[in-house]
């Protein structure tokens, strides 16, 4: 069981920056591979970003490659969203997830535990 607390959301003018975190509880935090998702009102969750468990394998969804990266620290059980070059359309609620299942980094259903969400507004 990992349980996960998002934090570092917020308001931010378009070309802002913010870095989201999320804390993992449990000893097993990094035999994880980790992501972030977001859902946007009326929108289905997508995904973000997703990170390995040695953080030797990344992957981005395009319209945030070269915007965001993802990071991880094992020793402190927590994972990163450093999110630059913000745009309206990047406005969600942005979720971590610990991947349970082995398949797709990509699908929201290889994840097994989710934090409770932190809201990112970006203002034209």
């Amino acid at each position: 069981q990992v349980q996960l607390v998002e934090s570092g959301g917020g308001l931010v003018q378009a070309g802002g920056s913010l870095r989201l975190s999320c804390a993992a509880s449990g000893r097993t935090f990094s035999s994880y591979p980790m992501g972030w998702f977001r859902q946007a009102p009326g929108k289905e969750r997508e995904f973000v970003a997703a990170i390995s468990e040695s953080s030797g394998t990344t992957y981005y969804e395009s319209s945030v490659q070269g915007r965001f990266t993802i990071s991880r620290d094992n020793a402190k059980n927590t994972v990163y969203l450093q999110m630059n070059s913000l745009k309206p359309e990047d406005t969600a609620v942005y979720s971590c997830a610990a991947r349970r299942y082995s398949g797709s980094p990509f699908r929201v259903d290889m994840y097994g535990y989710w934090g409770q969400g932190t809201q990112v507004t970006v203002s034209p």
